[in-house]
């Protein structure tokens, strides 16, 4: 379903020093399946992770969605296929503040031209399954780590996407809140047959993978190297 192809990602310093960022990545994701990409801070991860979701354009490579190179879509287009296609979650939430969780779900079924008042009903039924019935009119301020992260989750599944990219998705939460959060991806994955791919440091998350990458200086390795942990 997702495949990236020699991916090669560089960028300019302020002092016009090349950094080069992916050096010619590959790699396959299997579809309902939880793929983990685990490397230190700095091998790269975040920015595979945005070229692998259109959110990003590589220097040369392609990402191809079934038989669609991403990359050959105008920005126009590619953003409307990220919307109806892609679920995005980030280490930090990226709620907005002024509006609350059942708002926040909502946004991207409005983008898509989803009515306020079905958009709304579609929010509350994942919200709920989530586990957030009681919190559905709680901005985030009033809500938990944990649950803030649900609702990212919950905003992520609106849109019904094949795929969901998580980028440190429990970084930013406490051992209880990862764990629940850990569980409620591998729930989700069962439930709605989704395809996740998280990119991490954390070796806990290595537990979901069902395809586990590994990333060290900008590389895919061909095994599982320790060190990346260490």
């Amino acid at each position: 379903m997702l495949r990236g192809v020699n991916l090669i990602k560089s960028y300019q310093t302020e002092k016009n020093v090349k950094l080069e960022i992916l050096r010619g990545v590959s790699l396959e994701f299997k579809p309902e399946k939880i793929s983990v990409i685990i490397g230190a801070s700095g091998a790269g991860k975040s920015t595979l992770l945005h070229l692998l979701g259109g959110l990003d354009r590589p220097d040369s490579g392609e990402v191809m969605f079934d038989d669609i190179n991403i990359f050959k879509l105008s920005d126009e287009k590619l953003a409307k296929f990220r919307n109806k296609n892609i679920g995005f979650v980030f280490q930090f939430h990226h709620l907005l503040p002024e509006f609350t969780a059942v708002e926040n779900t909502a946004i991207p079924l409005m983008i898509d031209g989803v009515s306020l008042p079905k958009a709304t009903a579609k929010a509350k039924e994942i919200l709920e399954m989530v586990g957030l019935k009681e919190r559905l009119n709680h901005k985030p301020a009033a809500l938990s780590g944990g649950e803030q992260q649900r609702v990212a989750l919950a905003r992520a599944l609106a849109n019904d996407p094949s795929i969901v990219f998580a980028d440190e998705p429990t970084g930013n939460l406490d051992t209880t809140n990862s764990e629940s959060i850990h569980e409620l991806i591998v729930n989700l994955r069962d439930k709605f047959r989704k395809t996740f791919v998280i990119v991490t440091h954390n070796g806990l998350l290595m537990n979901l993978a069902d395809q586990l990458f590994t990333i060290k200086d900008g590389l895919i390795l061909p095994e599982f190297d320790q060190e990346v942990l260490e």
